[in-house]
């Protein structure tokens, strides 16, 4: 098994490319190097993150860690999409909209995700 067939990575992909691709087509350029930025940033966290958890899959608690950390980092990819929105910067409400509803989707996926982890019985040393 790979980190690749986890649903949580595989939402975590998408986000990713649908967040690159809105920061390069529809945000005015002055925002490329400062929002864009920061949210292309914050929503590449939170796939690296489940990556970086799984290769340590073998210690629960570092699992643990590094999923938490990408439910961190969802939430602040959220949290850079609203202000987006909020200050203008993102004018295409379609798109907010789609993007707000993967990112908290996938934040509920990954709360989902730890609980399964958190509630296994057996960890695997």
């Amino acid at each position: 098994m790979s980190y690749r067939n986890l649903e949580v990575w595989q939402l975590a992909e998408k986000m990713v490319i649908d967040v690159h691709r809105m920061t390069i087509e529809k945000l005015p350029k002055f925002e490329m190097f400062e929002g864009g930025s920061q949210i292309r940033r914050s929503s590449k966290s939170v796939k690296s993150a489940i990556v970086e958890g799984y290769g340590r899959r073998r210690y629960k608690q570092e699992f643990l860690k590094f999923l938490t950390y990408a439910l961190g980092s969802n939430d602040e990819t959220m949290d850079h999409l609203e202000t987006l929105q909020k200050t203008g910067s993102l004018q295409d409400q379609k798109l907010f909209a789609s993007l707000h509803d993967q990112i908290d989707l996938l934040g509920k996926k990954l709360n989902l995700f730890i609980r399964s982890v958190r509630e296994q019985h057996v960890s695997e040393k």
